[in-house]
């Protein structure tokens, strides 16, 4: 048996509350011994009812309670006893505290059945309660694109149901075999691609034209063309599939593989017209600059690589830090920069002819790199470049480790989801016996009501504090 220490409260007149009204609970086998006047600080919950249950008859008071023992006058709940003790702090100290080990989902449902507002809940507690929701409905949501990617939409039509399939196949390599050959083709072009594009610059493999000029070998134009047009049929086909067209075409990633497609067309579509507007400079260095612009097919990679996209995601979530980093750097490359230029104006030989120009010193001294093309000849420069340096060492190295934490955490979250995901979905199995098991997943937050979701809290929890303490 556990308890509060009593306290005494005093009414308007200044005497003491009665202390007569003892009302014995039983929660999941635990006594406590409750105080009418303790318990009416707040009417509106179940405590509060059991003051009057002399008042009550049987089916009243069952309606209360789970049992009642008329003979001993002891309520029995079968709840939670641990999620009882914090429960009960509400009537001593006003609020309410979760403590550490229990479930922020499963303890608002204790606070449901006994009848008391979210609104007593301890700030930092609600904070808690808000992550959790959205990690387990993060898991939903991924329990819900992995049944999609399965079993599909049933209530998809004819057209839908293949353009979901087309969707599966060329975005999702995990949904099945043939998209996971297609997967592995497309990384082959990326790469073949980015190969020929580097070896077709050297001028040993180089031919020369009509004109003497030296070009591309034909055979790696031929090979440029092949991967060009798988690349071109692959985007069409993830363009016809996509659910969202706009979205579709304003994401980074395809911005990315439509600039790396365009410049083989538009350079195709010049050199149709002719020799004559070749032959036009402006035009020359427009063909340079798009041929220039297939670099951005090795961002391609990134679509298949999912350690790339986590790395991305991360650096997103660092842009505070990296915009303290680049702040940084501006203000001591402004500094040292005009500070250099003072002290070395007046030097004969000088190689700091203005502030602007020695931009570019300051940035290779604080970064440490010193490729010795700028440097200063004074013994004030040189200290000067010796204090930029340090300066850089320090605001380079401040921001560094909040940003490997944020990759670490990150990278420890998304496999903590993807595991908890696959373990759902195998529990959702065996608990249907291997049928269709998508109807069952409606939105996010019908996971917390489904029977079958009862252990998904538990195992949500577990994995997210394994991933914290990892």
């Amino acid at each position: 048996m556990w308890g509060f220490q009593r306290t005494r409260y005093a009414d308007c007149n200044g005497s003491e509350a009665s202390e007569e009204t003892e009302i014995v609970v039983n929660i999941g086998g635990v006594k406590q011994v409750l105080y009418g006047d303790v318990l009416t600080r707040f009417p509106e919950t179940r405590l509060a009812e059991l003051v009057d249950s002399s008042l009550k008859s049987s089916e009243e008071i069952s309606l209360i309670c789970d049992d009642y023992d008329a003979d001993t006058g002891e309520f029995y709940f079968d709840r939670d006893p641990e999620a009882f003790k914090c429960i009960i702090e509400l009537y001593y100290y006003g609020e309410i505290h979760m403590k550490r080990g229990i479930c922020p989902i499963c303890f608002m449902k204790e606070m449901e059945f006994w009848k008391i507002d979210s609104d007593f809940l301890d700030e930092c507690c609600k904070s808690h309660l808000k992550e959790v929701e959205d990690e387990l409905a993060e898991i939903a949501e991924k329990v819900r694109t992995i049944l999609v990617d399965r079993e599909g939409d049933p209530s998809a039509g004819g057209w839908q149901r293949f353009q979901i399939c087309l969707w599966r196949l060329m975005e999702k390599p995990e949904s099945s075999l043939p998209a996971h050959i297609i997967a592995i083709v497309s990384f082959i072009f990326i790469l073949i691609s980015s190969v020929v594009m580097c070896v077709g610059t050297i001028p040993d493999l180089q031919v020369e034209d009509s004109e003497g000029k030296l070009t591309e070998h034909p055979v790696l134009e031929v090979i440029e063309t092949v991967c060009i047009g798988w690349f071109t049929i692959e985007y069409l086909l993830r363009l016809i599939s996509s659910p969202n067209k706009i979205k579709f075409v304003l994401s980074f990633m395809n911005i990315i593989d439509f600039m790396a497609i365009m410049p083989f067309y538009v350079v195709l579509i010049l050199t149709s017209f002719g020799a004559g507007v070749m032959e036009l400079a402006n035009v020359q260095q427009a063909v340079q600059a798009l041929r220039i612009m297939r670099i951005a097919r090795i961002f391609k990679l990134a679509r298949h690589s999912s350690g790339l996209q986590t790395l991305t995601s991360a650096l997103k979530s660092s842009l505070k830090e990296l915009g303290l980093l680049l702040m940084y750097m501006g203000v001591g490359v402004f500094l040292f920069s005009a500070l250099g230029y003072t002290m070395e104006q007046n030097h004969p030989d000088t190689l700091f002819t203005s502030i602007p120009q020695s931009f570019w010193w300051a940035v290779i001294t604080m970064t440490t790199v010193g490729y010795g093309d700028v440097y200063p000849k004074t013994t004030l420069g040189r200290c000067n470049a010796a204090i930029s340096f340090l300066c850089g060492v320090i605001a380079i190295a401040l921001p560094i480790h909040p940003i490997i934490n944020n990759f670490v955490l990150f990278y420890n979250k998304q496999q903590v989801l993807e595991t908890a995901a696959k373990h759902e979905i195998e529990l959702m199995a065996l608990r249907t016996g291997g049928k269709n098991i998508f109807h069952k997943i409606v939105c996010p937050f019908h996971l917390f009501s489904a029977g079958m979701f009862k252990t998904l809290r538990r195992r949500t929890l577990e994995h997210f504090n394994s991933g914290r303490a990892a």
